[in-house]
């Protein structure tokens, strides 16, 4: 199963993260099958980057978003665009 989240980057207590699709089974650092964006939560606004057409087209193939890619993704307005999609 594959699904979307975060892989953490950056230096020691200092994150920033990459949103990822990557197998469920992978460790969360580890091997992932494509970057989807990226996510850093320490500047000041967040600053948010999304391939939006490659989010959809892995939603669309069954990917699972984790909780937070999920809030994320509601932010920017693509989890509404893929329930409009489905109808």
């Amino acid at each position: 199963m594959v699904k979307l989240r975060l892989k953490r980057m950056g230096a020691k207590k200092q994150p920033s993260y990459r949103i990822v699709a990557a197998d469920s089974r992978a460790p969360r650092d580890g091997r992932f099958i494509e970057i989807l964006g990226f996510y850093n939560p320490r500047s000041n606004p967040v600053e948010i980057i999304i391939d939006e057409e490659k989010v959809l087209k892995w939603l669309n193939n069954g990917a699972q978003p984790s909780d937070t890619v999920r809030n994320i993704l509601s932010k920017e307005g693509i989890m509404k665009k893929f329930h409009e999609q489905k109808q």
